[in-house]
């Protein structure tokens, strides 16, 4: 999901994911296509309105969208711009 395949800007969605797939139970098998999409509507309504965050200080997305002065933390590295030696 990242441009030049760095993991830490795939970090963030990959975090996502693996919440929807093992918290929620989105990783077991269906019967048929409904039963994945009302599950799915459901764990993204969860997701975004009734789970608190420790990175939001336990607050929860839709709580912190409606706020003005938000803090946002950054997962990429720093010294992005660093050359790194390269071994000969």
């Amino acid at each position: 999901m990242t441009e030049n395949s760095d993991p830490y800007g795939n970090a963030i969605a990959e975090r996502v994911n693996g919440i929807l797939k093992y918290e929620f139970g989105l990783i077991d098998i269906f019967e048929d296509f409904k039963n994945l999409s009302q599950q799915l509507d459901q764990s993204i309504y969860y997701y975004n309105n009734v789970r608190p965050y420790f990175s939001l200080n336990y607050n929860i997305p839709s709580q912190v969208h409606m706020k003005n002065n938000v803090k946002l933390k950054t997962y990429k590295k720093q010294n992005q711009n660093r050359k790194i030696p390269t071994l000969i």
